[in-house]
């Protein structure tokens, strides 16, 4: 029986590419986010993502999810057990993200980033934590930064959503022990090419990495998920110590120099 992966925010960028990663090694795929309509500035859709995935030749469905909304986690979640019974890993990609200082960020730009960072991967994950309970296994990845990171000057109210992310990969390994389910905080090292860094302007393809990068780190921690439980990983030092040491093929640009995250 094929596993399952529900993937937030996996009409474009890094939740497509996982999907189309977990796709090729044989997994089936739930590409969950709010985007029906084609847009300028943030192309693709659920269906347009799901047709992409479905070369792989495992099942997918699409589901339209607004991860800030209560009832539409709710159903989501239903409908992706409904199809498939189990869920063997849930992803939550989906974010917004928001760059200013704190006289910059008004009350209802902060009300969004906490509501689609942490406390709709709160929704997403405590949805479908029953049904892994009842399984004896699962993996929650959360897509947020070690807390370590000292550079928040300037996007307090996006940092402290994500860092949130992470202290919820720290609680859910201590509350679930024993039960067979982890959890783990992924963050790439790099500057990596999506439509934030595209739309915020940060840096350009001679300093971006591929989405595939965080792909390939994905299914490194779905293969090794007690190794990985309750730890906050960064991409590439994970890959090297899986083995893999060809960076290369995750440049934007052959002669490109991927620049490192200042958060």
């Amino acid at each position: 029986m094929a596993k399952v992966a529900f993937i937030t925010g996996a009409s474009r960028g890094i939740g497509k590419s996982i999907a189309l990663k977990l796709a090729q090694e044989g997994w089936d795929i739930v590409i969950a986010s709010r985007s029906i309509k084609d847009r300028r500035v943030l192309p693709g859709t659920i269906y347009s993502a799901a047709k992409e995935v479905q070369q792989f030749g495992t099942k997918v469905i699409a589901i339209q999810c607004d991860i800030t909304n209560d009832e539409s986690v709710v159903k989501a979640s239903k409908e992706t057990l409904s199809q498939f019974g189990r869920i063997d890993a849930v992803i939550n990609n989906s974010g917004a993200i928001w760059i200013e200082n704190v006289d910059n960020t008004p009350m209802d730009r902060f009300d969004q980033v906490m509501d689609t960072n942490f406390r709709g991967a709160y929704a997403v994950t405590r949805s479908f934590l029953p049904t892994m309970k009842k399984q004896g296994s699962g993996h929650i990845i959360m897509m947020s930064p070690p807390i370590h990171i000292p550079h928040i000057g300037n996007k307090i109210a996006y940092m402290v959503s994500k860092y949130g992310m992470t202290m919820m990969v720290f609680g859910l390994a201590q509350e679930l022990k024993g039960t067979g389910i982890s959890a783990t905080a992924l963050w790439p090292k790099t500057y990596i090419k999506s439509q934030a860094t595209i739309n915020f302007k940060l840096g350009d393809p001679s300093i971006w990495r591929e989405p595939t990068i965080v792909a390939d780190t994905t299914f490194q921690i779905l293969q090794h998920p007690q190794e990985t439980n309750g730890q906050s990983i960064i991409d590439e030092p994970f890959l090297r110590s899986k083995g893999i040491v060809d960076f290369d093929k995750y440049l934007c640009q052959p002669d490109g120099k991927p620049q490192d995250l200042p958060f």
